[in-house]
């Protein structure tokens, strides 16, 4: 009985350090850069096969994690847990340097080079810096006119992205952005911040004229223009 028991434990004792000598290999890919799962859609590889078969489904167009409050879905869980912070407003990654929080650690990173004085991106046709690489190219676009993302349902071309994102959101009629105070809802982040501004009485753009202060920048511009403009 003793002899089976100490058996039993042994074999316990040796699964257990097989896992943990698969997961400290798996771990160690990261550092030695070893990819040898490799994407037969666009030669792209990885360390993980987990992570291939997330990224494959982006060729494949399998999406099969959807949000319940807008109904898009997403082909990995973490993605769609970042995408539900645009409907709670959950910002659980905080500035150590000030009170701006953000959706995920990535943006938190970007942001705090601000503080840092880490501009380490310069234009090639300008003097301006940016902290992020992204940046940068999306600035750069102003000076070379390229607009590589264009829209699906018309003709109408963007320099980034996420305008793409936004204009398509007129053709689809979504509306992720929701106000906490009513029931109004918008299709970019920065509508949604000016409405809020009527609930809460906030009025951050001030006329340096005469101190009046305004909700929105447009207001300010056309009041600057009416009254004190030569």
């Amino acid at each position: 009985m003793n002899t089976c028991k100490f058996t039993l434990e042994r074999n316990h004792t040796h699964v257990i350090n097989v896992e943990r000598r698969n997961h400290t290999h798996k771990h160690l890919k990261v550092h030695i850069k070893e990819k040898p799962h490799s994407c037969h859609f666009c030669g792209k590889s990885f360390s993980r096969l987990q992570n291939l078969k997330v990224h494959q489904k982006m060729h494949t167009g399998v999406r099969e994690y959807m949000c319940f409050e807008c109904e898009k879905t997403f082909t990995s869980a973490s993605s769609l847990k970042l995408h539900e912070r645009i409907h709670t407003g959950e910002k659980p990654y905080k500035c150590s340097h000030c009170d701006k929080r953000f959706i995920d650690s990535g943006n938190l990173k970007t942001h705090e080079r601000i503080h840092n004085g880490e501009n380490l991106y310069k234009c090639s046709h300008c003097d301006k810096r940016f902290s992020h690489k992204g940046n940068l190219k999306t600035h750069e676009r102003i000076h070379t006119g390229e607009k590589p993302y264009k829209c699906s349902h018309c003709d109408k071309r963007f320099n980034h992205s996420g305008h793409l994102k936004t204009h398509k959101r007129i053709h689809t009629t979504e509306k992720p952005y929701k106000c906490s105070h009513c029931d109004k809802r918008f299709r970019d982040s920065a509508n949604l911040k000016t409405h809020e501004r009527i609930h809460t009485g906030e009025k951050p753009y001030h006329c340096t004229a005469c101190g009046k202060r305004f909700n929105h920048p447009r207001s300010l511009r056309r009041h600057t223009k009416n009254y004190h403009s030569k």
